[in-house]
């Protein structure tokens, strides 16, 4: 047999279980206007530990199939996102709050 296609990819999603979604950019040439054309590939892998989040730069290797989409499975987390998604919009949302609470308070001292 020949060597097992391994892709390297960001991960979209990780909401199912012992599963990540991996997403693939990459480039081709239009063949009639020969000007550079993104597309994007998904595929499903199978994470046994869910260690991958969602931003993570990821190693997928092919192996046998798991399930009805499943043909890939976790090699290697190769770079960690800097924060997750969710804890950054935590963050922002808080950031608004304090910000309306400080307004108020100033509001209401020059009312006085």
């Amino acid at each position: 047999m020949g060597q097992k296609r391994t892709i390297q990819g960001v991960v979209v999603s990780n909401k199912t279980p012992k599963t990540i979604t991996v997403e693939l950019t990459s480039y081709k040439k239009h063949p009639k206007y020969k000007k550079r054309v993104s597309f994007k590939a998904k595929y499903y892998a199978h994470d046994e530990n869910n260690i991958a989040n969602v931003g993570d730069v990821v190693t997928i290797e092919e192996c046998r199939p798991l399930s009805a989409l499943k043909r890939f499975k976790l090699v290697s987390v190769d770079k960690k996102a800097l924060e997750d998604i969710k804890v950054m919009e935590e963050r922002e949302v808080e950031e608004l709050l304090h910000k309306e609470e400080k307004e108020e308070g100033e509001g209401a001292k020059e009312e006085e």
